[in-house]
Protein backbone atom coordinates (compact mmCIF):
# COMPACT_ATOMS: atom_id res chain seq x y z
CA UNK A 1 0.00 0.00 0.00
CA UNK A 2 1.17 3.67 -1.05
CA UNK A 3 1.69 6.43 1.50
CA UNK A 4 -0.62 8.27 0.01
CA UNK A 5 -3.29 5.72 0.58
CA UNK A 6 -2.51 4.47 3.84
CA UNK A 7 -3.07 8.43 4.44
CA UNK A 8 -6.14 8.90 2.66
CA UNK A 9 -7.87 5.58 4.84
CA UNK A 10 -6.53 7.56 7.84
CA UNK A 11 -8.04 10.77 7.49
CA UNK A 12 -11.14 9.35 6.10
CA UNK A 13 -11.77 6.63 9.45
CA UNK A 14 -11.04 9.50 11.73
CA UNK A 15 -13.16 11.96 10.16
CA UNK A 16 -15.99 10.58 12.06
CA UNK A 17 -19.35 9.63 10.49
CA UNK A 18 -19.04 10.95 6.95
CA UNK A 19 -17.17 8.19 5.53
CA UNK A 20 -20.25 5.70 6.05
CA UNK A 21 -23.03 8.95 5.55
CA UNK A 22 -23.82 7.44 8.32
CA UNK A 23 -28.00 8.64 9.17
CA UNK A 24 -28.78 8.09 13.15
CA UNK A 25 -32.71 8.36 12.09
CA UNK A 26 -32.55 5.15 10.31
CA UNK A 27 -31.56 3.50 13.45
CA UNK A 28 -34.61 1.57 15.34
CA UNK A 29 -36.14 3.11 18.32
CA UNK A 30 -34.04 1.70 21.09
CA UNK A 31 -31.54 -0.04 19.08
CA UNK A 32 -29.07 2.39 17.89
CA UNK A 33 -26.04 0.84 19.76
CA UNK A 34 -26.91 -2.55 17.63
CA UNK A 35 -27.85 -0.44 14.42
CA UNK A 36 -24.28 0.93 14.22
CA UNK A 37 -22.42 -2.02 15.22
CA UNK A 38 -24.59 -3.47 12.14
CA UNK A 39 -23.53 -0.52 10.44
CA UNK A 40 -19.69 -0.73 11.31
CA UNK A 41 -20.01 -4.22 10.58
CA UNK A 42 -21.09 -3.73 7.13
CA UNK A 43 -18.83 -1.45 5.84
CA UNK A 44 -15.76 -3.65 7.63
CA UNK A 45 -17.54 -6.69 5.92
CA UNK A 46 -17.51 -4.90 1.76
CA UNK A 47 -14.15 -2.96 2.40
CA UNK A 48 -14.89 -0.03 2.83
CA UNK A 49 -13.25 0.33 6.51
CA UNK A 50 -10.34 -2.35 6.02
CA UNK A 51 -8.25 -4.52 8.06
CA UNK A 52 -5.98 -2.35 9.98
CA UNK A 53 -7.81 0.86 9.65
CA UNK A 54 -8.53 3.21 12.85
CA UNK A 55 -12.17 3.81 14.13
CA UNK A 56 -13.32 7.42 14.94
CA UNK A 57 -12.53 8.00 18.35
CA UNK A 58 -16.20 7.03 20.70
CA UNK A 59 -16.31 10.68 21.64
CA UNK A 60 -16.23 12.23 17.70
CA UNK A 61 -18.47 9.63 16.23
CA UNK A 62 -20.96 10.53 19.62
CA UNK A 63 -20.97 13.95 18.21
CA UNK A 64 -21.07 13.74 14.59
CA UNK A 65 -24.53 11.19 15.21
CA UNK A 66 -25.44 13.08 18.04
CA UNK A 67 -26.23 10.39 20.13
CA UNK A 68 -24.33 9.80 23.70
CA UNK A 69 -21.11 8.42 24.15
CA UNK A 70 -22.51 5.00 25.40
CA UNK A 71 -24.27 3.90 21.83
CA UNK A 72 -20.89 4.05 20.34
CA UNK A 73 -19.09 2.45 23.75
CA UNK A 74 -21.72 -0.33 23.49
CA UNK A 75 -21.25 -0.64 19.32
CA UNK A 76 -17.69 -0.80 19.60
CA UNK A 77 -17.83 -3.17 22.49
CA UNK A 78 -19.95 -5.11 19.77
CA UNK A 79 -17.34 -5.43 17.20
CA UNK A 80 -14.53 -6.30 19.83
CA UNK A 81 -16.57 -9.75 21.45
CA UNK A 82 -16.86 -10.74 17.30
CA UNK A 83 -13.19 -10.74 16.88
CA UNK A 84 -13.80 -7.50 14.45
CA UNK A 85 -11.91 -4.40 16.09
CA UNK A 86 -9.45 -4.55 18.81
CA UNK A 87 -8.41 -2.01 21.48
CA UNK A 88 -4.94 -0.56 20.75
CA UNK A 89 -5.09 1.50 24.15
CA UNK A 90 -4.06 5.36 22.55
CA UNK A 91 -3.89 3.69 19.04
CA UNK A 92 -7.46 3.55 18.94
CA UNK A 93 -9.90 1.18 17.71
CA UNK A 94 -8.37 -0.77 14.71
CA UNK A 95 -10.07 -3.77 12.63
CA UNK A 96 -8.50 -6.41 12.77
CA UNK A 97 -10.74 -9.23 10.80
CA UNK A 98 -13.60 -8.70 8.27
CA UNK A 99 -16.68 -10.71 9.00
CA UNK A 100 -17.36 -13.51 6.97
CA UNK A 101 -19.96 -13.16 4.85
CA UNK A 102 -22.97 -15.76 4.73
CA UNK A 103 -22.83 -18.20 1.38
CA UNK A 104 -25.22 -17.06 -1.43
CA UNK A 105 -27.69 -20.03 -2.09
CA UNK A 106 -27.03 -21.60 -4.75
CA UNK A 107 -30.17 -23.62 -4.93
CA UNK A 108 -33.81 -22.98 -4.49
CA UNK A 109 -34.80 -22.45 -0.70
CA UNK A 110 -36.24 -25.89 -0.12
CA UNK A 111 -33.39 -27.46 0.27
CA UNK A 112 -32.27 -25.68 2.81
CA UNK A 113 -33.88 -29.06 4.95
CA UNK A 114 -32.08 -31.40 3.44
CA UNK A 115 -29.51 -32.26 5.73
CA UNK A 116 -33.04 -33.03 8.07
CA UNK A 117 -34.88 -34.81 5.54
CA UNK A 118 -33.62 -38.37 6.14
CA UNK A 119 -31.48 -40.22 8.76
CA UNK A 120 -28.38 -38.90 8.81
CA UNK A 121 -26.29 -40.29 6.18
CA UNK A 122 -22.00 -40.05 6.11
CA UNK A 123 -21.75 -36.40 4.67
CA UNK A 124 -24.43 -35.05 7.00
CA UNK A 125 -21.89 -32.69 8.56
CA UNK A 126 -21.03 -31.54 5.06
CA UNK A 127 -23.85 -31.28 4.03
CA UNK A 128 -25.11 -29.05 7.02
CA UNK A 129 -22.16 -27.10 7.15
CA UNK A 130 -23.03 -25.85 3.37
CA UNK A 131 -26.47 -25.18 4.00
CA UNK A 132 -26.66 -20.75 3.65
CA UNK A 133 -27.73 -19.39 7.18
CA UNK A 134 -27.67 -15.92 9.13
CA UNK A 135 -26.50 -17.64 12.23
CA UNK A 136 -24.13 -20.63 13.41
CA UNK A 137 -25.51 -22.41 16.23
CA UNK A 138 -23.63 -25.90 15.36
CA UNK A 139 -22.00 -27.61 18.43
CA UNK A 140 -18.02 -28.11 17.84
CA UNK A 141 -17.76 -24.88 15.75
CA UNK A 142 -14.59 -22.35 17.80
CA UNK A 143 -14.75 -18.54 17.22
CA UNK A 144 -13.24 -18.48 14.36
CA UNK A 145 -13.45 -15.01 14.56
CA UNK A 146 -10.90 -14.96 17.26
CA UNK A 147 -8.19 -16.59 15.72
CA UNK A 148 -4.82 -14.99 16.97
CA UNK A 149 -3.52 -13.87 14.06
CA UNK A 150 -1.20 -11.51 15.47
CA UNK A 151 0.18 -14.43 17.80
CA UNK A 152 0.97 -16.75 15.03
CA UNK A 153 2.48 -14.39 12.60
CA UNK A 154 4.97 -13.22 15.54
CA UNK A 155 5.51 -17.28 16.03
CA UNK A 156 6.02 -17.46 12.63
CA UNK A 157 8.56 -15.21 12.01
CA UNK A 158 10.70 -16.20 14.86
CA UNK A 159 10.62 -19.74 13.67
CA UNK A 160 11.68 -19.15 9.98
CA UNK A 161 14.48 -16.79 11.56
CA UNK A 162 15.92 -19.49 13.88
CA UNK A 163 15.18 -22.83 10.98
CA UNK A 164 18.01 -24.41 10.15
CA UNK A 165 17.47 -25.76 6.14
CA UNK A 166 17.49 -29.21 7.42
CA UNK A 167 14.29 -28.28 9.04
CA UNK A 168 12.73 -28.03 5.59
CA UNK A 169 13.02 -31.60 5.20
CA UNK A 170 11.20 -35.14 5.86
CA UNK A 171 10.80 -35.54 9.70
CA UNK A 172 9.66 -37.37 12.41
CA UNK A 173 6.36 -38.92 11.56
CA UNK A 174 5.77 -39.15 15.06
CA UNK A 175 5.77 -35.01 14.82
CA UNK A 176 8.57 -32.67 15.27
CA UNK A 177 10.47 -32.74 18.30
CA UNK A 178 9.18 -29.34 19.44
CA UNK A 179 5.82 -30.05 19.53
CA UNK A 180 5.80 -33.16 21.19
CA UNK A 181 8.13 -31.73 24.17
CA UNK A 182 5.87 -28.63 23.54
CA UNK A 183 2.54 -30.67 24.26
CA UNK A 184 4.01 -32.73 26.78
CA UNK A 185 4.25 -29.35 28.95
CA UNK A 186 1.01 -28.09 27.94
CA UNK A 187 -0.36 -31.97 29.11
CA UNK A 188 1.17 -31.22 32.50
CA UNK A 189 -0.04 -27.73 33.21
CA UNK A 190 -3.42 -27.73 31.96
CA UNK A 191 -4.59 -31.47 32.49
CA UNK A 192 -2.17 -32.99 34.73
CA UNK A 193 -0.83 -35.48 32.59
CA UNK A 194 2.85 -36.83 32.93
CA UNK A 195 4.19 -38.03 29.46
CA UNK A 196 7.43 -38.46 27.64
CA UNK A 197 7.56 -36.16 24.99
CA UNK A 198 8.56 -39.38 22.76
CA UNK A 199 5.69 -40.61 23.91
CA UNK A 200 3.50 -38.10 22.16
CA UNK A 201 2.54 -38.42 18.35
CA UNK A 202 1.47 -35.53 16.73
CA UNK A 203 -2.01 -36.34 14.74
CA UNK A 204 -4.11 -34.38 11.96
CA UNK A 205 -6.91 -33.36 15.04
CA UNK A 206 -8.81 -36.21 16.94
CA UNK A 207 -10.40 -38.14 13.58
CA UNK A 208 -7.19 -38.83 12.26
CA UNK A 209 -6.25 -40.37 15.93
CA UNK A 210 -9.43 -42.34 15.90
CA UNK A 211 -8.56 -43.84 12.59
CA UNK A 212 -4.96 -44.72 13.56
CA UNK A 213 -6.09 -46.27 16.60
CA UNK A 214 -8.36 -48.53 14.46
CA UNK A 215 -5.56 -49.92 12.50
CA UNK A 216 -3.66 -50.67 15.39
CA UNK A 217 -6.72 -52.21 17.00
CA UNK A 218 -6.83 -53.95 14.05
CA UNK A 219 -3.52 -56.15 14.64
CA UNK A 220 -4.80 -56.29 18.40
CA UNK A 221 -8.05 -58.40 17.49
CA UNK A 222 -10.13 -55.43 19.35
CA UNK A 223 -13.16 -55.07 16.43
CA UNK A 224 -15.93 -53.34 18.92
CA UNK A 225 -15.45 -50.16 20.55
CA UNK A 226 -18.47 -49.20 22.93
CA UNK A 227 -19.77 -45.38 22.23
CA UNK A 228 -21.68 -43.20 24.86
CA UNK A 229 -25.41 -42.65 24.07
CA UNK A 230 -26.18 -40.47 23.38
CA UNK A 231 -22.50 -39.75 22.27
CA UNK A 232 -20.93 -37.91 19.13
CA UNK A 233 -22.51 -38.74 15.38
CA UNK A 234 -19.51 -37.58 13.96
CA UNK A 235 -17.66 -40.14 15.96
CA UNK A 236 -19.26 -43.03 15.87
CA UNK A 237 -19.41 -43.13 11.59
CA UNK A 238 -16.14 -42.45 11.95
CA UNK A 239 -15.54 -45.70 13.90
CA UNK A 240 -17.97 -47.83 11.75
CA UNK A 241 -15.87 -46.32 9.11
CA UNK A 242 -13.02 -48.72 9.76
CA UNK A 243 -14.78 -51.42 10.80
CA UNK A 244 -15.39 -50.89 14.21
CA UNK A 245 -18.70 -51.95 15.98
CA UNK A 246 -19.79 -49.24 17.82
CA UNK A 247 -22.49 -51.07 20.82
CA UNK A 248 -24.47 -48.21 23.09
CA UNK A 249 -23.79 -48.03 26.28
CA UNK A 250 -26.44 -45.04 28.51
CA UNK A 251 -25.66 -41.85 29.92
CA UNK A 252 -27.06 -40.58 33.07
CA UNK A 253 -26.44 -37.86 35.64
CA UNK A 254 -22.80 -39.34 36.22
CA UNK A 255 -21.80 -40.19 33.03
CA UNK A 256 -21.39 -43.31 30.95
CA UNK A 257 -23.11 -46.18 33.33
CA UNK A 258 -19.85 -48.33 33.64
CA UNK A 259 -22.42 -51.82 34.30
CA UNK A 260 -23.66 -51.69 30.83
CA UNK A 261 -20.10 -51.07 29.65
CA UNK A 262 -19.60 -54.49 31.62
CA UNK A 263 -22.67 -55.96 29.87
CA UNK A 264 -21.73 -55.12 26.28
CA UNK A 265 -18.36 -57.27 26.48
CA UNK A 266 -16.92 -54.79 24.55
CA UNK A 267 -12.84 -54.64 24.80
CA UNK A 268 -13.07 -50.73 24.27
CA UNK A 269 -14.84 -47.97 25.22
CA UNK A 270 -14.49 -44.49 23.72
CA UNK A 271 -15.62 -41.71 26.15
CA UNK A 272 -15.73 -37.60 26.61
CA UNK A 273 -15.60 -37.72 30.81
CA UNK A 274 -14.27 -33.96 31.43
CA UNK A 275 -17.67 -32.95 29.23
CA UNK A 276 -19.54 -35.46 28.11
CA UNK A 277 -20.99 -34.53 24.48
CA UNK A 278 -23.39 -33.95 23.65
CA UNK A 279 -25.30 -33.56 27.38
CA UNK A 280 -22.45 -32.03 29.39
CA UNK A 281 -22.10 -34.23 31.87
CA UNK A 282 -18.59 -34.80 34.27
CA UNK A 283 -17.55 -37.92 34.42
CA UNK A 284 -18.77 -38.40 38.20
CA UNK A 285 -16.24 -39.86 41.20
CA UNK A 286 -18.05 -43.06 41.63
CA UNK A 287 -18.21 -43.71 37.87
CA UNK A 288 -14.38 -42.76 37.46
CA UNK A 289 -13.54 -45.46 40.01
CA UNK A 290 -15.68 -48.36 38.40
CA UNK A 291 -14.44 -47.42 35.11
CA UNK A 292 -10.82 -47.72 36.48
CA UNK A 293 -11.87 -51.17 37.82
CA UNK A 294 -13.05 -52.02 34.18
CA UNK A 295 -9.91 -50.79 32.95
CA UNK A 296 -7.38 -52.49 35.25
CA UNK A 297 -9.34 -55.97 34.56
CA UNK A 298 -8.51 -55.76 31.01
CA UNK A 299 -10.34 -52.58 29.81
CA UNK A 300 -9.37 -50.06 27.04
CA UNK A 301 -10.53 -46.30 27.65
CA UNK A 302 -10.16 -43.68 24.30
CA UNK A 303 -10.48 -40.31 26.36
CA UNK A 304 -11.61 -37.61 23.68
CA UNK A 305 -10.42 -34.32 25.83
CA UNK A 306 -12.00 -32.59 22.84
CA UNK A 307 -12.72 -29.10 24.53
CA UNK A 308 -11.51 -29.79 28.42
CA UNK A 309 -9.44 -26.45 28.63
CA UNK A 310 -12.73 -24.55 28.11
CA UNK A 311 -14.74 -24.43 31.44
CA UNK A 312 -15.72 -21.13 33.61
CA UNK A 313 -18.03 -22.39 36.79
CA UNK A 314 -16.05 -25.34 38.07
CA UNK A 315 -12.21 -26.60 38.60
CA UNK A 316 -11.41 -28.86 36.07
CA UNK A 317 -11.56 -32.63 36.28
CA UNK A 318 -8.63 -34.66 36.20
CA UNK A 319 -7.89 -36.34 32.71
CA UNK A 320 -8.04 -40.15 32.83
CA UNK A 321 -4.86 -40.52 31.44
CA UNK A 322 -3.51 -38.79 34.33
CA UNK A 323 -4.37 -41.86 36.38
CA UNK A 324 -3.89 -45.35 34.60
CA UNK A 325 -1.87 -44.43 31.68
CA UNK A 326 -1.12 -47.99 30.19
CA UNK A 327 -5.17 -48.34 29.89
CA UNK A 328 -6.01 -45.28 28.18
CA UNK A 329 -5.57 -43.44 24.43
CA UNK A 330 -5.51 -40.06 25.00
CA UNK A 331 -6.35 -37.69 22.14
CA UNK A 332 -6.74 -33.71 22.05
CA UNK A 333 -6.30 -30.86 19.38
CA UNK A 334 -5.94 -27.26 19.01
CA UNK A 335 -9.58 -27.31 16.93
CA UNK A 336 -11.49 -25.65 19.99
CA UNK A 337 -8.71 -23.42 21.12
CA UNK A 338 -7.39 -22.12 17.80
CA UNK A 339 -8.85 -23.69 14.78
CA UNK A 340 -9.70 -26.78 12.78
CA UNK A 341 -8.15 -26.10 9.72
CA UNK A 342 -4.80 -26.49 11.64
CA UNK A 343 -5.59 -30.02 11.20
CA UNK A 344 -3.18 -30.27 14.46
CA UNK A 345 -3.61 -32.75 17.23
CA UNK A 346 -2.07 -34.86 19.56
CA UNK A 347 -2.61 -38.49 20.58
CA UNK A 348 -0.96 -40.82 23.95
CA UNK A 349 -1.07 -44.61 23.93
CA UNK A 350 -0.16 -47.53 25.93
CA UNK A 351 3.04 -48.78 24.82
CA UNK A 352 2.06 -51.69 23.56
CA UNK A 353 0.27 -49.76 20.52
CA UNK A 354 2.68 -47.08 19.72
CA UNK A 355 4.68 -48.70 17.30
CA UNK A 356 1.44 -49.50 15.46
CA UNK A 357 0.20 -45.80 15.46
CA UNK A 358 3.45 -44.46 14.40
CA UNK A 359 3.42 -46.46 11.61
CA UNK A 360 -0.11 -46.33 10.75
CA UNK A 361 0.60 -42.19 10.82
CA UNK A 362 3.27 -42.97 8.50
CA UNK A 363 1.88 -44.55 5.87
CA UNK A 364 -1.24 -42.82 5.75
CA UNK A 365 1.04 -38.85 5.45
CA UNK A 366 4.43 -39.54 6.51
CA UNK A 367 3.74 -36.96 9.66
CA UNK A 368 1.90 -33.47 9.92
CA UNK A 369 3.08 -30.34 8.17
CA UNK A 370 6.17 -29.71 9.91
CA UNK A 371 6.39 -25.67 9.46
CA UNK A 372 3.01 -25.44 11.87
CA UNK A 373 3.95 -27.95 14.25
CA UNK A 374 7.12 -25.51 15.10
CA UNK A 375 4.71 -22.71 14.84
CA UNK A 376 2.11 -23.77 17.38
CA UNK A 377 5.50 -25.02 19.68
CA UNK A 378 6.41 -21.55 19.65
CA UNK A 379 2.86 -20.35 20.74
CA UNK A 380 2.49 -22.79 23.62
CA UNK A 381 6.02 -22.32 24.87
CA UNK A 382 5.96 -17.87 24.55
CA UNK A 383 3.13 -18.28 26.30
CA UNK A 384 0.82 -16.95 23.47
CA UNK A 385 -1.60 -19.86 23.14
CA UNK A 386 -2.51 -19.71 27.44
CA UNK A 387 -3.22 -15.85 27.13
CA UNK A 388 -5.35 -16.91 23.96
CA UNK A 389 -7.41 -19.29 26.19
CA UNK A 390 -7.56 -16.95 29.15
CA UNK A 391 -9.26 -14.21 26.78
CA UNK A 392 -11.72 -17.01 24.92
CA UNK A 393 -12.79 -17.85 28.43
CA UNK A 394 -13.85 -14.30 29.05
CA UNK A 395 -15.65 -14.27 25.67
CA UNK A 396 -17.44 -17.67 25.89
CA UNK A 397 -18.38 -16.94 29.13
CA UNK A 398 -20.48 -14.03 28.57
CA UNK A 399 -21.93 -15.80 24.85
CA UNK A 400 -23.21 -18.73 27.20
CA UNK A 401 -24.78 -16.50 29.41
CA UNK A 402 -26.25 -14.80 26.60
CA UNK A 403 -27.66 -18.22 25.36
CA UNK A 404 -29.00 -19.42 28.47
CA UNK A 405 -31.06 -15.81 29.29
CA UNK A 406 -32.55 -16.31 25.23
CA UNK A 407 -33.54 -19.70 26.00
CA UNK A 408 -35.38 -19.09 29.22
CA UNK A 409 -36.93 -15.82 27.11
CA UNK A 410 -37.92 -17.62 24.00
CA UNK A 411 -38.24 -22.09 24.83
CA UNK A 412 -40.19 -21.92 28.06
CA UNK A 413 -39.99 -25.52 29.29
CA UNK A 414 -36.68 -26.47 27.49
CA UNK A 415 -33.94 -27.74 30.38
CA UNK A 416 -30.48 -27.07 29.56
CA UNK A 417 -27.59 -28.77 30.23
CA UNK A 418 -23.64 -28.48 30.21
CA UNK A 419 -23.36 -25.27 30.69
CA UNK A 420 -20.22 -25.58 33.00
CA UNK A 421 -17.68 -25.90 30.79
CA UNK A 422 -17.29 -26.68 26.47
CA UNK A 423 -18.27 -24.20 23.85
CA UNK A 424 -22.61 -25.76 23.53
CA UNK A 425 -25.24 -26.36 25.21
CA UNK A 426 -28.20 -29.19 25.00
CA UNK A 427 -31.48 -28.06 25.89
CA UNK A 428 -34.33 -31.14 25.81
CA UNK A 429 -37.25 -30.15 24.67
CA UNK A 430 -41.69 -30.65 26.49
CA UNK A 431 -42.72 -34.39 24.95
CA UNK A 432 -44.45 -33.93 21.63
CA UNK A 433 -41.95 -32.32 19.71
CA UNK A 434 -39.67 -33.68 16.87
CA UNK A 435 -35.92 -32.68 17.26
CA UNK A 436 -35.31 -32.88 14.05
CA UNK A 437 -38.20 -30.87 12.75
CA UNK A 438 -37.53 -28.36 15.17
CA UNK A 439 -34.20 -27.93 13.49
CA UNK A 440 -35.52 -27.90 9.99
CA UNK A 441 -38.14 -25.28 10.16
CA UNK A 442 -34.59 -23.12 12.40
CA UNK A 443 -32.96 -23.39 9.68
CA UNK A 444 -35.33 -22.09 6.87
CA UNK A 445 -35.70 -18.87 9.04
CA UNK A 446 -31.54 -18.64 8.75
CA UNK A 447 -30.28 -20.71 11.33
CA UNK A 448 -28.48 -23.99 12.23
CA UNK A 449 -28.38 -26.10 14.81
CA UNK A 450 -28.49 -30.19 15.18
CA UNK A 451 -31.12 -32.48 16.81
CA UNK A 452 -29.91 -34.21 20.20
CA UNK A 453 -31.39 -37.10 18.43
CA UNK A 454 -28.63 -37.55 16.01
CA UNK A 455 -26.44 -38.22 18.73
CA UNK A 456 -28.57 -40.73 19.74
CA UNK A 457 -28.60 -45.09 18.74
CA UNK A 458 -32.02 -45.39 20.88
CA UNK A 459 -34.56 -43.40 21.61
CA UNK A 460 -34.45 -40.67 23.88
CA UNK A 461 -35.58 -37.24 24.66
CA UNK A 462 -36.14 -34.85 22.22
CA UNK A 463 -33.27 -31.48 21.97
CA UNK A 464 -30.95 -29.28 20.38
CA UNK A 465 -26.95 -29.13 20.40
CA UNK A 466 -26.44 -25.55 20.88
CA UNK A 467 -23.28 -24.19 20.10
CA UNK A 468 -22.65 -20.30 21.36
CA UNK A 469 -18.88 -19.88 20.95
CA UNK A 470 -18.73 -18.65 17.09
CA UNK A 471 -21.04 -15.93 17.34
CA UNK A 472 -21.49 -12.92 19.25
CA UNK A 473 -24.39 -12.61 22.16
CA UNK A 474 -26.60 -10.38 19.49
CA UNK A 475 -26.63 -13.64 17.01
CA UNK A 476 -27.11 -15.75 19.64
CA UNK A 477 -30.37 -13.75 21.15
CA UNK A 478 -31.22 -13.65 17.67
CA UNK A 479 -30.90 -17.21 16.70
CA UNK A 480 -32.52 -18.48 19.80
CA UNK A 481 -35.53 -16.18 19.10
CA UNK A 482 -35.74 -17.63 15.74
CA UNK A 483 -35.55 -21.43 17.29
CA UNK A 484 -38.57 -20.03 19.14
CA UNK A 485 -40.12 -19.12 16.73
CA UNK A 486 -39.79 -21.97 14.30
CA UNK A 487 -40.97 -24.09 18.01
CA UNK A 488 -44.16 -22.37 18.21
CA UNK A 489 -45.21 -22.97 14.24
CA UNK A 490 -45.06 -26.69 14.45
Amino acid sequence: MSRAKGDGIDRAITAGSDFLQLDISAAPAGRRADWLASQLRRAIADGHVPVGARLPATRALAADLGVSRGVVTEAYQRLVEDGHVAGHGRGGTVVVAAPVPAPTPATPEPRATEPFTTTPGLDVFDVLRAAPARIDMSPGVPDLAAFPRAAWLRAERAVLHHLAPADFGYGDPAGTPALRRAVAEWLARNRGIGVDPRDVVIVAGVSQALGLLAQAFGQHGIGRVAVEDPGSLGVRQHLRNWGLDTPPVAVDGEGIRVDELRATGAPAVMLTPAHQFPTGVVLGGERRRQLLRWAEAGGLVIEDDYDAEHRYDRPPMPALRSVLAEHVCYAGSVSKLLAPALRIGWLLVPARYRAAVVAAKRNADLGNAALPQLVLAEMMTSGDLERQLRFLRRRHVRRRDAMITAIGTHLPGAVVHGAAAGLHLTVTLPAGVSDVDLAARALTLGVKVQPLSWHSQRPGPAGLVLGYAASPPSDIADGIAAVGRALRSR
